[in-house]
């Protein structure tokens, strides 16, 4: 068995037997343990992953590791102070997604300023590795929040969240830094022109994917928003949707996803095929 397949089913079968132990013992000091294993497991696993397919003898395990942790922890604190200065608008979610890919490539570029030798290829493995670093510290922020309720705490939300962006992580962050760490090792590491419309590209790929949900209530309103739905709005008051929207909505937020995904994953491949 493969180590990447093997680490992601012992973490899998660890983490179930945490969150039916939770559930039955009613044991608050699990919780971190449900969160650090939910939040990681994926990460992780496709870490794990991408060093198998590394080309450089300098992206050592030391680096992965670093890339990882080091990488993960200054990309959530970047974007934590700077997104601290945003404003609610039109607009923000693009300043979220230059702020986080900006942090990302700021800290991929610090980790690995003194390699000698870089190849597309290892620029791939180690954004990647940094970016999922970003992504496992911030679910676990995320899954701990989920667990706070207007009824009280509520394991299952948090095991939900856990679930969702697990399933979502390998088309998120991952994905958007190794195609911005592609491009920097390309480029021998420095900030070119190509290196910084990278970055823009992944910025707003980040965007719409953050918006997504915005943007399928809004489409789904101009294509089946009723008289009366509109003038509610128009007060400030939140109209009733129908079953009919409702589906409409579904199918334009996840098709979005998917559209982003797989834009990204085709510039992923056209980057790794050049390096070839």
């Amino acid at each position: 068995m493969r180590p990447w397949l093997k680490i992601f089913l012992i973490g899998l079968a660890l983490w179930a037997a945490t969150v039916l132990v939770t559930m039955w013992t009613d044991n608050s000091n699990l919780v971190p343990t449900v969160v650090l294993l939910g939040s990681f497991l994926v990460p992780v696993t496709f870490v794990v992953w991408a060093y198998g397919h590394a080309r450089g003898e300098e992206v050592t395990v030391e680096l992965m590791f670093k890339s990882f942790v080091i990488g993960g922890i200054l990309g959530v604190l970047g974007a934590s102070v700077l997104e601290s200065y945003l404003r609610p608008s039109l607009v923000m979610y693009v300043g979220v997604g230059l702020i986080e890919e900006g942090v990302k490539l700021a800290a991929l570029m610090l980790l690995t300023r003194g390699l000698k030798h870089r190849s597309v290829k290892d620029g791939l493995v180690l954004g990647a590795t940094v970016g999922f670093g970003f992504a496992a510290f911030e679910s676990a922020g995320y899954a701990f929040n989920a667990m706070f309720t207007g009824e009280g705490l509520s394991l299952a939300q948090m095991v939900e969240t856990e679930i969702l962006r697990g399933v979502l992580a390998p088309v998120g962050h991952g994905l958007w830094t190794a195609i911005a760490g592609g491009m920097l090792f390309a480029a021998g590491g420095r900030l070119t022109g190509k290196v910084i419309l990278t970055y823009l590209g992944v910025s707003l790929l980040h965007a719409l994917w953050d918006s997504m949900n915005g943007l399928a209530i809004a489409i789904t309103l101009l294509l089946t928003g009723r008289p009366w739905q509109f003038q509610l709005i128009r007060i400030g008051k939140v109209p009733d949707v129908t079953d009919a929207q409702v589906h409409v909505f579904t199918a334009l937020n996840w098709g979005g996803l998917v559209v982003i995904s797989a834009a990204a994953l085709l510039w992923l491949r056209a980057i790794s095929r050049s390096a070839r």
